[in-house]
């Protein structure tokens, strides 16, 4: 709702009401402030309520829109002390209720005032400081709320999440929330410009979109600038970008991103980003400028994959152009806000020599995994969450020969294969209407009919651990999974456990058969407290007593303490157990290194 005071030059005042959110101010018969002056274009400007606030914007007019005697170049915000120049015309915009207190307009908008413009507006600046102060603040604190949750929505929402959002606004420092506020009224303003010119965004490029964006950006910072909006502290080339990548990036993700000392990204809620930086969990100082914005990135990540995230579908598994991996979870059930996971890959694929000098593994370690992959050994790497399994994965793959044919199953792309006889599937979540889901299960299945040498599961968490034991079983060795579990014998109980899932109602010891006749061998990864990650053991199934399948480990990562900076100390052990199937190349001529099981 709109009151304007429209004074012309040498003439009278009027006041003007509009029930409406935009009014627009031209020469032509269809604004709805028509002045017919010369010095007015067609569609000269236009003035919108956003969020509480009056912004002006100047429609590419041919004389310019001035605000207190300064021409704008980008949409700004004004209050009722501020006098907006459009040709021949002064005009004054503030709420009807406002107005009505005041009794009219009759301090400050009289044409033979002019003269003394200067004095009269510091005059009524004061005026409006002092009779409006309880108006000025509980905007700002509206706003901040707006961003959380509608008022209204408030009064009906679990004790659990207005807590949660209590406490998440108790920490914020100042400092980062008067940026975030300043970023969003900066986007605000964005927005009303590209929508102003009526830009076709959808058949820009990519570079002409951030080329325009970027020049309406610095458009908006330099009007602020010249109004004295931007606090001088600001870094103004940072606050471009941070505002730029918001728009059409993934806001502070993307510095994150570029940072290749970073391996994983935790975004808690908007005013709460971790990082993990060589091992460290890390609280970032950047933050998001509101949730809405989280929502934004999150939407920017999904949608080119053909994912899709709403209420009625709130959690979602995504990958970046790099391959880095994404889940994302919304209100809800993220009860403080969005919440997005990035675990980030290294744009170049680790090789066992990177391995080697991080002391992962040991070269004899190195030496014997490289055997067990050109022996057709199937193998499953196991470890906790963030221990480095698909990293171990993409390098143990890379010792396939390059003249076989490997087939890769995900839910999420992100093996990094060098091979070139390589073909990769990527399951698919149901539609808008619940249907059309292809499951990994289903891939497993359709790759046995592909033809496959080598078939490599990103990870088994469910039923596909069945068809998997079944592909191993039936002449598809040399094949690779993952899963989730904390030593080789709990991942034992953890293939029983994802077999049974299938729905298959097949007694445990021929579950337990089935694994210990598919199953070669188990490298066990684990992340340790320092943050380094290391192959705790590398194990053997031997094969089956009674209804045990019995293991044999033959290296494994004896710890022997911390040194004085925290890290972990200690050694790899060979037990001196030879497996089987290095007897066995052995008695076929196989050139077999016997000297890497001696305890050293």
């Amino acid at each position: 709702m709109f009151l304007i005071t429209l004074t012309e030059k040498g003439g009278e005042s009027e006041q003007l009401t509009f029930e409406k959110e935009e009014v627009t101010i031209g020469r032509l018969a269809g604004n709805d402030i028509v002045l017919n002056k010369g010095n007015v274009s067609k569609y000269h400007s236009r003035i919108v309520l956003k969020d509480g606030k009056y912004i002006v914007v100047d429609l590419k007019s041919t004389n310019g829109t001035f605000v207190n005697g300064k021409k704008i170049g980008a949409p700004q915000v004004v209050r009722p002390s501020d006098k907006i120049y459009v040709g021949d015309y002064i005009i004054n915009v503030e709420a009807p209720e406002e107005g009505a207190e005041e009794g009219g307009d009759e301090t400050g908008y009289a044409p033979d005032d002019e003269e003394e413009q200067p004095q009269d507006e510091e005059y009524e600046e004061d005026a409006a400081e002092d009779e409006e102060p309880q108006d000025e603040e509980p905007q700002e604190d509206e706003e901040y709320e707006e961003e959380e949750e509608a008022p209204e929505e408030k009064k009906n929402m679990p004790a659990s999440l207005a807590a949660a959002l209590r406490k998440n606004r108790k920490h914020i420092d100042p400092r980062l929330e008067a940026y975030a506020n300043l970023q969003k009224d900066i986007h605000d303003r964005l927005i009303e410009y590209l929508d102003l010119r009526r830009l076709d965004m959808d058949r820009l490029g990519d570079e002409e979109l951030w080329r325009r964006t970027e020049k309406a950006i610095r458009d908006i910072v330099d009007q602020m600038e010249a109004d004295q909006e931007i606090p001088e502290d600001i870094d103004r080339e940072m606050l471009l970008t941070d505002v730029l990548n918001e728009a059409l990036g993934l806001g502070p993700l993307e510095a994150f991103l570029a940072d290749d000392e970073i391996s994983e990204i935790m975004v808690n809620h908007a005013n709460q980003l971790y990082i993990e930086k060589k091992g460290k969990l890390i609280l970032s100082d950047k933050i998001f400028s509101s949730n809405q914005a989280v929502l934004g990135v999150i939407e920017r990540i999904v949608a080119p994959i053909g994912r899709r995230i709403d209420e009625s579908s709130p959690m979602v598994d995504a990958r970046l152009k790099d391959g880095s991996r994404v889940n994302a979870i919304i209100p809800p059930l993220a009860l403080k806000g969005p919440c997005i996971t990035i675990r980030k890959f290294k744009r170049d694929a680790l090789a066992i020599e990177d391995l080697i000098k991080y002391k992962t593994v040991t070269p004899m370690m190195a030496e014997f995994i490289e055997m067990c992959v050109k022996a057709k050994r199937n193998i499953v790497i196991s470890g906790g969450t963030g221990s480095g399994k698909t990293t171990t994965l993409n390098v143990v793959s890379s010792f396939i020969p390059e003249d076989e044919r490997i087939i890769t199953v995900e839910d999420a792309a992100e093996l990094q294969l060098r091979q070139e006889h390589w073909v990769q599937l990527e399951s698919r979540p149901p539609n808008l209407e619940g249907k059309g889901a292809i499951t990994i299960r289903d891939l497993v299945k359709n790759c046995l009919r592909m033809r496959p040498e080598r078939i490599v599961v990103g990870e088994c968490r469910s039923g596909e651990a069945l068809d998997m034991l079944q592909a191993m079983n039936t002449g598809h060795d040399g094949s690779l999974t993952t899963l989730h579990a904390n030593t080789p014998r709990d991942a034992l109980a953890r293939m029983e456990t994802l077999v049974l899932m299938a729905g298959m109602d097949l007694p445990v010891k021929a579950i337990r058969e089935q694994i210990a006749s598919a199953v070669h061998m188990i490298i066990q990864q684990t992340r340790f407290n320092d943050g380094s990650r290391r192959i705790a053991y590398i194990t053997e199934i031997s094969g089956m007593e009674v209804d045990i399948i019995t293991l044999q480990d033959i290296f494994y990562f004896k710890q022997e303490g911390f040194t004085e900076d925290g890290r972990v100390r200690g050694r790899y052990v060979a037990t001196g157990f030879v497996p089987k199937f290095y007897d066995e190349l052995q008695r076929r001529g196989v050139p077999v290194n016997m000297g890497i099981f001696r305890e050293e």
